[in-house]
């Protein structure tokens, strides 16, 4: 049974006991990495294709860390006396395929949060800034019944805002 990943902007076919160099993962040598942007899983008929992702986690251990060969990029324009050399090592990660799509990926569940109280809620209407437009600082200072005259300056719009804020 093979699985087709998705990890770095690439795609790989993996299969149990592959070793396949991926871009760097934050991760150290020995380490359990888990994939779970699974493509297809499976093989044949019984391939389970997903829409874009099927749900199933690719296990991995990470075997080890470095940079790969050496890329020169040299630069040239004939007549004009430009060379330019420069060289790049790209830095991969070596992934060991431990288990393919055996387990369901951890839904990450997101923390309830309490109901903000109702003068929680006001003093957060009222966050002003310098960067907001007049026409929605004066929209402010309206819904919350403050009288400021419309030929003020931002400045004073937001300065009676904070003030009635008090």
């Amino acid at each position: 049974m093979y699985a087709i990943i998705e990890t770095g902007g690439k795609q790989y076919r993996v299969q149990e006991g592959d070793v396949i160099c991926v871009e760097k993962l934050k991760a150290e040598a020995g380490e359990v990495v888990n994939f779970d942007h699974v493509l297809v899983l499976g093989e044949g008929e019984g391939a389970k294709v997903g829409t874009p992702y099927t749900g199933d986690v690719v296990e991995g251990k990470v075997v080890e860390s470095g940079k790969g060969k050496k890329v020169v990029i040299f630069k040239y324009k004939a007549k004009k006396d430009y060379r330019k050399k420069q060289g790049h090592r790209q830095p991969y990660t070596a992934v060991e395929i431990l288990t393919v799509g055996t387990a369901k990926a951890p839904k990450k569940e997101a923390p309830k949060a309490e109901a903000p109280k109702a003068e929680e809620v006001k003093a957060e209407e009222v966050k002003v800034s310098m960067s907001m437009k007049k026409d929605e600082l004066l929209a402010i200072a309206k819904e919350n019944g403050i009288d400021v005259d419309e030929k003020a300056t931002k400045a004073a719009i937001i300065e009676a805002i904070e003030n009635a804020g008090k």
